[in-house]
């Protein structure tokens, strides 16, 4: 009589585990099971192996605000954070696309001139050439898509490092940016255009800001619910729906402070709602996606991705042409605030403050780790230090050296949370 006996198939679920077995269960539904003690336990973990999340760069924020406002209380009016609010989103969306390089591990030089290149074909064929905005619009964009799609090409398919590739593009574009401004330089847009009112755009009824919070918190509560309703029926672990409630209080208490704030000075501003709007989109795009799934294990283990099927080269190429295409966002936005596309237009710092924006905010330079929300929250640090030493009076030179010190604060810091994590056989 054969004693071969398969563990774990579907008629095991009443059957006693064999002697000596361990039986396996998931830590998270002993966090869970614990309650309170729970998940300050789990959390205590996670400080000790490395896994910081956003922590650090939440109190860099609230140490940052602290430090400015009691400087001069100028800094946490409702003018300035509402200021603030509008002035990240050019960067912030530029660092978004820059946040989806740093998942593969790599690194893209080029967005600042590819910013704006875009917002100079926008503006030379929508004012100098009389083109229907939209069609300016989509075009800008579709040339900043194209730029990113021939740089991953080069680095996907012909094998040239990203670094090379997006060094010598980020002076080609800057070339061709001159080259279509013509001898003019300057291309000053009108108020009316598109590109302007996309920026300056002010929802000023109150109720337009709370509404806003409102639909935020409510749709991230019929997800959160549906996630683990999905989860109960798959049978594997969920969020109790204490804890759904608890996130969603924090979140509505986040939205509707800054839906008061903002209507203390004039209200919603149209380019903030846009950039949440497409930071929601692109966060379900990396988490709930097969795609999004592969770009992290493209970044993580690129032979474990090879390996399991995934085409290594197209996601590569499909990331860069992203990246390429925020830059275009973020350079038209760019273009709308100071209402002109010039020879100076995605040059200075930008390049420097949309790649410390990803890092600070949290995205791994090593690849693999990271999310869309390292971009709003990396582009509010340097915002709100640019911001602060403004008021100040500091000098532009400290300002730099400021920023750059943060900047490698944060590698510093990501570096050492990756050590840990190795220590702690978790990367």
């Amino acid at each position: 009589m054969s004693r071969d006996r398969r563990v774990g198939g579907p008629d095991d679920a009443t059957q006693e585990p064999a002697p000596g077995a361990v039986p396996a269960v998931d830590s998270r539904l002993l966090v869970r099971e614990e309650g309170f003690k729970g998940y300050i336990g789990e959390f205590l973990r996670k400080l000790r192996s490395g896994e910081l999340g956003s922590l650090p760069v939440v109190l860099a924020v609230i140490i940052i605000w602290t430090v400015f406002g009691s400087l001069d209380s100028t800094f946490l009016s409702a003018q300035n954070l509402s200021d603030l609010s509008q002035q990240i989103v050019g960067t912030g969306m530029i660092a978004v696309g820059i946040v989806f390089v740093l998942l593969l591990g790599e690194i893209d030089l080029s967005v600042g001139s590819v910013s704006g290149l875009c917002a100079a074909i926008f503006a030379v064929l929508n004012v100098l050439n009389g083109m229907n905005q939209w069609l300016a619009l989509l075009i800008a964009l579709v040339g900043g898509a194209v730029v990113g799609l021939i740089q991953g090409f080069f680095f996907a398919k012909v094998g040239v490092p990203a670094f090379v590739v997006t060094l010598a593009g980020n002076l080609a574009w800057n070339g061709l940016m001159l080259q279509v401004l013509g001898t003019s330089g300057t291309v000053n847009i009108p108020a009316e255009s598109i590109v302007a009112e996309l920026y300056s755009t002010i929802y000023h009824s109150p109720a337009a800001a709370y509404a806003a919070a409102a639909v935020g918190v409510g749709l991230f509560l019929a997800a959160s619910l549906l996630d683990a309703r999905r989860r109960r029926s798959a049978r594997v672990p969920s969020r109790p729906v204490v804890e759904i409630v608890l996130r969603t209080a924090v979140l509505a208490a986040i939205a509707f402070v800054t839906a008061y704030i903002l209507n203390q000075y004039q209200g919603l501003p149209l380019a903030l709602l846009i950039f949440l709007i497409l930071l929601v989109l692109l966060d379900l795009v990396l988490r709930r996606t097969t795609y999004g799934r592969r770009i992290f294990a493209v970044g993580g283990n690129i032979e474990g991705a090879r390996r399991a099927g995934i085409s290594v080269p197209f996601v590569r190429m499909s990331v860069f042409s992203i990246s390429g295409t925020m830059a275009a966002v973020g350079g038209l936005f760019l273009a709308g605030q100071i209402q002109s596309a010039s020879q100076t237009s995605g040059g200075g710092n930008l390049l420097m403050n949309v790649i410390a924006a990803a890092v600070i905010g949290g995205t791994s330079l090593f690849g693999g780790r990271g999310s869309v929300w390292s971009a709003l929250l990396g582009a509010l640090v340097i915002g709100s230090i640019q911001s602060g030493m403004n008021i100040m009076g500091v000098s532009n030179a400290v300002q730099f050296m400021i920023t750059g010190s943060v900047l490698l604060a944060a590698v510093v810091v990501d570096s050492l949370s990756r050590r840990s994590q190795k220590a702690a056989g978790r990367a």
